[in-house]
């Protein structure tokens, strides 16, 4: 554990004049970002209330880089990938890299916005959904599907727009909150994933079937991003 006045010494020295608490606030904020940590689950710097700051990361000596390593983190920095770091940079679950949380909070928030233009979209063009599936399935199995479009975008919409302000505004327990919507998320999210059927008639049967088939997977990819910008918290 470090304290806060341990920080202040080391960084400004008696002479300097500064906001000192806020400057350090912002310090750690950055350090953090740059680690994609939280502080409300924080795998590596967890903050101690009125006292200082703790690492909570194991630690270990690193043993003598290989030319190979040193070669392929040198050519990645090169090409622009400025989180490239050491093993203890990997999530501990998903065995990945960990990427800068703006990143996968703006690729998460994108999708709830693709999902969004999908649900008014269709509730513009309702008479043109009901043409389409009455052409294929006539009578009540028809009704249903229509119903059905009505029912899950009325649900969607202010599902995607609570994620998407969540994610704005960085809202710290949406990680905890997603996990427990993910069932619900992914029953809504296959029901839509076969939506680009509704356009085989324009883009063909080849198209609307790899659409479809990306979409399956996307809700998996909603889950793998909340988990990199927002970790379950250590036990």
């Amino acid at each position: 554990m470090v304290t806060r006045e341990e920080l202040r010494q080391k960084l400004w020295p008696a002479d300097t004049f500064v906001d000192f608490d806020h400057s350090l606030n912002t310090a750690i904020n950055k350090l953090r970002e740059a680690l994609g940590d939280s502080p409300s689950s924080p795998r590596y710097v967890e903050t101690l209330a009125r006292r200082g700051y703790r690492f909570l990361a194991p630690v270990q000596q690193a043993e003598a880089n290989s030319p190979a390593r040193d070669s392929s983190l040198a050519h990645a920095k090169s090409a622009g990938n400025s989180s490239v770091g050491p093993e203890s940079f990997y999530h501990r679950d998903l065995e990945v890299p960990v990427p800068r949380r703006s990143l996968t909070r703006g690729l998460f928030g994108l999708v709830q916005v693709m999902y969004l233009i999908f649900y008014v979209s269709a509730l513009f063009r309702l008479n043109e959904i009901d043409r389409i599936t009455s052409t294929f399935l006539p009578g009540w199995e028809s009704r249903t599907i229509f119903v059905a479009v009505l029912i899950t975008a009325g649900v969607g919409i202010p599902l995607r727009c609570y994620l998407i302000s969540a994610v704005v505004f960085d809202h710290q327990g949406l990680g905890e909150k997603f996990r427990r919507m993910f069932p619900v998320i992914l029953a809504l999210d296959q029901l839509w994933a076969v939506a680009p059927f509704l356009l085989a008639e324009q883009i063909g049967f080849g198209a609307a079937f790899g659409a479809t088939a990306a979409l399956l997977y996307v809700p998996f990819s909603e889950r793998t991003l909340m988990r990199l910008a927002y970790p379950m918290p250590r036990s």
